[in-house]
């Protein structure tokens, strides 16, 4: 199952169903969770605060890595009244018991058979001796599949009381989710892209580089989706994520992704300057750089600065801005009469599918357009009607 029907189907699923979700290391089964529980979140936010004492976090996101616990540290330990004994639940238990909480079990498949069997009772009846869960908490888990170290077999009894998911993610899965906005909150990138536009173009260009070789050598670094980001999050950190002409560019990549991907992705970084994106066009063709950009394209490359720009306003945009308008007004105008019908016609290929965003693009740039046929706007233009497509 892909990330996206994967998020489809767990937003759908009745809060008291616990979830498996089985994948390869490296694919970032830890982030897929962080981004449902950040959509949960946003979905049933008020029923969720209603329900959190007075202040207590709303909608804890509790990561337990179950292969680094003993019994004790799930189970809790025990205390007496003098006459009977009774066991105190961990603190990160409890706090899933008394407000809502999203609790994600993670590595069960290589924890000692004590702790398995305490996870177990946490999926299965949403108590662990005694103690309830709250009913607006969620329970998660995860285990590796196709890892090199061992692991401990699910039974299959208990695997069909689970929601079970094989999580095979698609290239197309982690560029859309490399090139949006951090969705979840606290996160030091809440609100920036997850990744940087260098990471992010790279692989969409280098696929091959994206996940570990299956033939991999195990004592060898290699890529993965989730070096991938730490590459992103730590060339930003040391502020050379725009300068790949610094040695410590080509260090910090080749310490997360290996010799070979580091080489090929520096070698696409220092190209990458002179490249220009569709959200460049749309949010940044007023800037000095973007336009210094552009006339290094040449005639050869503004058919792709065109497909760039028209992909990312028909994916991402419902209607234009003034300044999103603007630039895309300016930018059509600055391509030779040909190649700016050619991206009138992609623009509006959708039509009435999208009509705020037609009449949004027609307000910006037909004047533009007519220019091309020498035909002017408004009353002058009137009994002139060119045959061009889409425009009316």
């Amino acid at each position: 199952m892909s990330i996206a029907k994967y998020m489809k189907v767990a937003m759908a699923l009745e809060r008291e169903i616990s979830i498996i979700l089985r994948a390869d290391h490296g694919l970032g089964k830890s982030s897929v969770e962080r981004q449902l529980h950040a959509m949960i979140l946003e979905r049933d936010g008020a029923a969720l605060a209603e329900a959190t004492p007075s202040g207590m976090e709303v909608f804890e996101f509790i990561d337990r890595r179950l292969s680094q616990m003993s019994e004790g540290d799930m189970i809790g330990l025990p205390s007496t009244d003098g006459e009977t004994t009774r066991f105190n639940p961990p603190d990160w238990y409890k706090r899933a018991c008394v407000r809502p909480c999203f609790l994600f079990l993670d590595e069960l498949n290589r924890a000692t058979p004590e702790v398995m069997q305490a996870a177990f009772q946490i999926v299965l009846d949403r108590e662990l001796n005694g103690w309830k869960l709250h009913p607006l908490s969620r329970v998660s888990t995860a285990v590796n599949t196709g890892a090199s170290y061992s692991v401990n077999e699910v039974d299959p009894a208990l695997l069909d009381r689970f929601f079970a998911v094989d999580l095979v993610p698609t290239v197309a899965d982690w560029l859309k989710w490399a090139g949006s906005n951090c969705i979840i909150k606290g996160h030091r990138k809440h609100g920036v892209e997850n990744c940087h536009p260098v990471v992010t173009e790279f692989i969409r260009t280098n696929e091959k580089f994206l996940d570990t070789p299956r033939d991999a050598d195990p004592q060898r670094v290699h890529p993965s989706r989730r070096s991938w980001e730490r590459v992103s999050d730590n060339l930003v950190h040391a502020g050379v994520a725009e300068t790949p002409d610094d040695e410590l560019f080509y260090l910090i990549s080749m310490g997360f992704v290996g010799v070979e991907a580091a080489i090929a992705f520096r070698d696409f970084a220092k190209n990458f300057d002179n490249k220009v994106s569709g959200e460049d066009i749309l949010e940044r063709y007023h800037t000095k750089k973007v336009k210094r950009k552009m006339k290094l394209q040449g005639q050869e490359h503004l058919n792709s600065a065109i497909d760039k720009v028209v992909d990312h306003v028909l994916k991402r945009v419902k209607v234009l801005n003034k300044r999103q308008g603007t630039n895309l007004r300016d930018f059509m105008e600055d391509l030779p009469g040909e190649l700016r019908i050619a991206c009138w016609g992609k623009l509006t290929r959708d039509g009435i599918d999208n009509l705020e965003l037609a009449k949004s693009i027609h307000d910006y740039c037909a004047e533009g357009m007519l220019k091309v046929f020498g035909v002017p706007m408004g009353e002058a233009g009137i009994g002139c009607i060119p045959d061009i497509p889409g425009i009316f």
